[in-house]
């Protein structure tokens, strides 16, 4: 079993069989009806990553323990607004070098009012930074995060310019 058939595997025992979440089609492909898989396996030369995970948000801190136990690390962590829906979509970038290449995109999506995740910083120290800088831009708040302080912005700063509706 190559690594990626390795991770995938250990990523669908995440997922128990049921009802589809429904999302629009990747950024780049024809719309389409209703994303289906929680696991999608793609092909990196177009989208820069080996397979593509849609996860709850009370699903994030079980999906990076499998990839720490994996051998991945963090990449980044980052924001798409996605306002005409209400959402915010956080995406988590995992690689792994050494051996075989693999790299995995997580995403999930909560509401824009209100916007929580779980913290992965006890798993990925570098969560961390990522995650403070998500704060800022986003507003994403992230649960039991240990220092959840701006990271960029003034600490009195009362916006986060990288919503689509922020007006400077």
């Amino acid at each position: 079993m190559d690594l990626l058939e390795k991770t995938e595997k250990a990523l669908r025992a995440l997922f128990p069989e049921t009802a589809p979440v429904a999302v629009s089609a990747e950024e780049g492909d024809v719309a389409t009806a209703t994303r289906t898989e929680p696991i999608l396996t793609t092909d990196p030369a177009r989208h820069g990553h080996h397979l593509d995970v849609l996860c709850k948000p009370d699903q994030v801190v079980a999906v990076a323990r499998v990839m720490d136990s994996e051998g991945y690390f963090l990449e980044s962590i980052s924001g798409v607004d996605w306002i005409d829906r209400q959402q915010l979509e956080i995406l988590y970038d995992y690689n792994r070098l050494g051996g075989a290449h693999c790299r995995v995109m997580v995403r999930t999506l909560v509401p824009r009012s209100g916007p929580v995740v779980p913290t992965i910083s006890a798993i990925f120290p570098s969560a961390d930074w990522h995650e403070r800088e998500t704060y800022d831009f986003y507003g994403v708040h992230f649960q039991d995060h240990p220092n959840l302080i701006r990271i960029l912005l003034p600490e009195d700063a009362d916006f986060h310019p990288l919503l689509k509706d922020f007006m400077p």
